[in-house]
């Protein structure tokens, strides 16, 4: 049997070839285009020794190089190996060792750390977007004369096809193993049901395509209708709305940063995208956000979740039932999720609908394991089970609730606080445009909660500000959960799609006073 992920842009380009496949900036790439780039780069990579099974790292921005440099060396049966581009020298090597990788394909503007990390791990490295005077071969400009090859690899289901790393939240990041079988029954999957994409649909290419949110949901699911993704480079609230309202997107899909940076932009835009949808993953998206989104845009709001680990798509509100805001939905088709016994280690025990414990997944999503990790994937795969390290429950409809991450939960005085809980009544406060709660150390409750703040534009920061906002979260959470200290930032650091990350924010604030 032969399946591969090579065959998304493949078949797209059989189907509708003269369909505009990507937009970047001025240019219109066809998918008869796109795919025979993918194909003469595949060329190129057999002709520097690259076969099935072999690694291919990727450090490449989200230009078009991405998806022709992917399908190529998907078409080789190759493993790609997308590295994050915000990674320096160093890091790159680990990333570069660990995946044994073969070649390093990385794009000018990232060669400052790229270059130093590929001869530090000893990989041959290949560039595009370079200087006509840089040593490195070419990739770019050798496809330009190569003859494309005809036709991808035949794979098996089960080989490895992408090995995405996490990011590291708890020492060095492991690699997932992703399989054809796994990426390519997500995407099926999901473009019928939650994202329903046609080939009529243009989605916004916000998301960073080295992370799996912007690489499977956003340009594999819309390759694999026949739609027609526009690229940006980085992500601006005020320019991807001038782009969504230019280039008429129908869809998108972000994080919540993106969702608050899009309010912003909005408030000082008359204009609004046709769009018929969007979709928010990655982090919790408050409530009061998601109202504000469909208020302001006109169109539903569809929340979900999914780990880097279940290819990546667990669960989705979707349109087959009602929207339920606070919610991540229902299992997609083929995934089963259970809530189990959180403090239970080396097996699971499921717990009744309505219970509080760790959320475990099993399906065609779930990835084959960590690389070189036989440990760390003994430790989440158990009875069959991925173990997501996620609290939530499951509600009546038998939708899914995230409550929090069991890292993120703050123990106040032998009381458990979610951190998520405490978010979603602060971001409804009219003087907070993003908030984020973190425990740090206490002398007499173990730990406190704290919230970390980025202002609405205008408002003057101070203590006296910080004392109205703990007043006014008193009065409604309880006493155990809301913050006694406020801590104002001018932004929030962010990982790779744009998700908070809360570690940098404890380090930062959690060796100082509580208020």
């Amino acid at each position: 049997m032969s399946l591969s992920v090579a065959a998304i842009l493949a078949e797209s380009a059989l189907r509708r070839p003269d369909h505009p496949a990507l937009v970047f900036g001025a240019a219109r790439i066809t998918y008869r285009h796109l795919w025979d780039g993918a194909a003469r780069y595949a060329a190129v990579l057999r002709e520097h020794g690259i076969g099935p099974g072999d690694r291919v790292a990727l450090l490449l921005p989200n230009t078009p190089h991405f998806p022709m440099v992917y399908f190529g060396a998907l078409a080789r049966g190759a493993t790609v190996v997308p590295v994050h581009a915000l990674l320096r020298a160093d890091e790159i090597a680990y990333v570069l060792r660990d995946s044994a990788a073969k070649v390093l394909v990385c794009a000018a503007p990232l060669l400052p750390e790229g270059g130093p990390a590929a001869r530090s791990a000893g990989v041959p490295l290949l560039t595009v977007m370079a200087a006509e005077d840089d040593p490195a071969p070419r990739l770019d400009v050798l496809a330009e004369r190569a003859v494309p090859v005809e036709r991808p690899v035949p794979c098996e289901p089960d080989d490895m096809a992408v090995v995405l790393y996490t990011s590291g939240t708890t020492g060095r990041p492991k690699g997932a193993m992703l399989t054809h079988l796994n990426i390519t029954m997500n995407v099926d999957t999901t473009m019928l049901s939650p994202f329903d994409l046609r080939a009529d649909d243009v989605l916004l290419g916000a998301l960073p395509l080295f992370h799996t949110f912007g690489q499977i949901c956003g340009m594999n699911t819309c390759f694999r209708a026949g739609a027609t993704l526009v690229l940006m480079p980085r992500f601006d609230g005020r320019q991807a709305l001038e782009l969504m309202v230019r280039e008429r997107c129908t869809v998108f899909m972000g994080v919540p940063t993106m969702y608050t940076a899009l309010l912003e932009a909005a408030r000082n835009s008359p204009d609004r995208p046709p769009l018929d949808r969007v979709f928010s993953g990655g982090s919790a998206l408050p409530v009061a956000v998601l109202e504000q989104v469909q208020e302001t845009f006109g169109c539903p709001v569809y929340e979900g979740y999914g780990l880097t680990e279940t290819s990546p798509v667990v669960a989705y509100n979707q349109k087959a039932w009602p929207c339920k805001p606070g919610t991540v939905g229902r299992p997609i088709w083929g995934v089963e999720v259970g809530i189990a016994r959180a403090d239970v280690e080396g097996r699971i025990e499921l717990l009744p609908d309505g219970e509080l414990g760790e959320i475990v997944i099993r399906g065609h999503n779930v990835m084959a394991g960590y690389l070189n990790r036989p440990e760390a994937t003994a430790e989440v795969l158990v009875d069959g089970w991925f173990r997501s390290g996620d609290l939530g429950r499951t509600d009546a409809d038998g939708c899914l609730v995230v409550v929090d991450r069991k890292k993120d939960m703050v123990l106040r005085g032998g009381y458990n606080v979610y951190p998520r809980e405490v978010e979603e009544v602060l971001v409804r406060h009219p003087a907070i445009a993003h908030v984020a709660v973190i425990g740090v150390p206490d002398e007499t409750h173990g730990e406190e909660v704290c919230a970390v703040v980025v202002a609405r534009g205008g408002v003057r920061t101070d203590t006296e500000l910080a004392g109205r906002i703990v007043e006014w979260s008193r009065s409604r959470l309880g006493a155990h959960k809301y913050p006694r200290r406020v801590e104002f930032v001018e932004g929030f650091p962010l990982g790779p799609s744009g998700k908070v990350l809360k570690r940098e924010l404890a380090l930062r604030f959690g060796g100082s006073r509580a208020a």
